[in-house]
């Protein structure tokens, strides 16, 4: 017997009646998304469209109602008025509200009172963030699911979240849908986005909120790839009211041109390609992206003086300077056939010089090649030393030229030959 007893497990002592502790957030009531939508357009139908209210309601509902597992089904109903299928469209069976955006008046004014109840929310829960850029992402593209009217709304909301930085740019990528882009769904709601984005803000803020995201550049994605072009662009937005935001896509193509003739300038030059090669490549891509000869004379001498490991003692930098500028100026004569070229090279000069301290002293000696090589002419000199040099350096840089601009004032008309020893 006492073998036996031994042999027996103890048994483990029960707990009855123990209540164990549960999380803060588990002792939420849990819903599925259909109870979570009703109790969310309960609130809002008591409410009405008094917006302050529904703010109110949003904000007190958030410690009661779990919004980070349903903030999907919580954004759907604030803008369309409840659970949106697959190609957002509304289930007829489905409890839906009035208060909301594609019910609200399609007015700017309206837009921008929605606009703050979407601002309140997510500032009082932050983690709403990502899942309001979600959404917003989606309606973008059921946009052929929504009327034009829902469409337009929809647009202006979205411009002012962007211009008060609730929502990022990135999302304009739901934009690039290549049905919606097909069929002139894209361009048609970017005009009313961007008419609210720039009404709220102005062109630099939307370029800067562009550019942070790599978007500046993809604007034009907007259209069909056979109607891709500046042109068009410029045409259809300028027609639509928007002439800032087609002038600042041609200045983008431009700089994005300027670019790339910068860089093929300098493998050319790294090659070794004759002259009238460059010339005539360098003529095309002016014609072709419409760059003005400033902007090109101006890239040229960016491109040779970046060709060089310049000497880093200021005796022999001006030596060395002037041995590779000449070799390169038949290439800037071909682009300073007007005054304004010229004087475009010599103000890029002067502050070259003022920004690599080695060359302070060889400003004026660049300027007497440029001259002697016919690169430069007396009357852009004179203007440039008279009234339209840089700040930058000037009693150094005027200081130098004093006796060259004696000498061409005091110079005989005609073709003129440098002589003087003082020179």
């Amino acid at each position: 017997r006492v073998s036996f007893m031994n042999n027996q497990k103890p048994q483990k002592p029960t707990l009855s009646g123990q209540r164990f502790k549960t999380r803060k957030r588990d002792e939420k009531e849990r819903f599925d998304p259909t109870q979570f939508q009703d109790c969310i357009i309960q609130g809002l139908t008591e409410t009405g469209t008094d917006l302050e209210a529904v703010a109110k309601f949003l904000d007190a509902s958030g410690a009661k109602l779990d919004y980070r597992r349903y903030a999907e089904t919580l954004f759907d109903i604030l803008v369309a008025g409840g659970m949106l299928a697959p190609g957002g469209t509304l289930a007829d069976d489905m409890t839906r509200t009035n208060v909301c955006v594609f019910a609200a008046q399609e007015d700017l004014e309206t837009m921008q009172a929605f606009a703050q109840v979407f601002n309140k929310l997510i500032r009082r829960y932050k983690y709403l963030e990502k899942g309001f850029e979600d959404e917003v992402k989606k309606l973008l593209l059921f946009l052929k699911g929504f009327s034009e009217s829902e469409r337009n709304k929809l647009a202006m909301l979205t411009g002012i979240l962007l211009a008060n930085g609730t929502l990022n740019a990135s999302i304009l990528n739901s934009l690039y849908n290549e049905n919606l882009v097909k069929e002139g769904v894209s361009a048609a709601f970017a005009v009313k986005l961007f008419k609210s984005w720039i009404n709220e803000k102005d062109i630099n803020a939307v370029a800067v909120s562009l550019r942070k995201v790599n978007m500046d550049n993809r604007l034009m994605e907007l259209f069909p790839a056979n109607k891709q072009s500046v042109e068009h662009f410029s045409k259809y937005f300028t027609e639509a009211g928007l002439k800032e935001l087609s002038e600042y896509v041609r200045n983008q193509q431009t700089i994005g041109a300027r670019k790339e003739l910068q860089k093929e300038l300098q493998e050319q030059m790294s090659r070794g390609d004759p002259f009238k090669d460059i010339i005539l490549y360098v003529k095309e891509e002016m014609k072709k992206n419409n760059i003005s000869e400033q902007t090109v004379v101006a890239i040229i001498w960016s491109s040779v003086m970046s060709t060089v490991e310049w000497n880093k003692k200021e005796e022999l930098v001006a030596e060395q300077a002037i041995k590779h500028l000449k070799q390169y100026s038949p290439l800037l004569a071909a682009f300073t056939t007007q005054g304004q070229s010229e004087l475009t090279l010599l103000l890029k000069i002067q502050e070259y010089c003022y920004d690599n301290i080695h060359f302070m002293k060889a400003f004026q000696k660049i300027v007497v090649l440029f001259y002697k090589a016919e690169v430069l002419s007396e009357e852009p000199i004179l203007k440039w030393y008279k009234d339209a040099h840089l700040a930058k350096g000037k009693s150094v840089f005027l200081e130098q030229m004093k006796k060259f601009v004696e000498w061409l004032k005091n110079a005989e008309e005609g073709k003129r030959q440098l002589s003087s020893p003082s020179c």
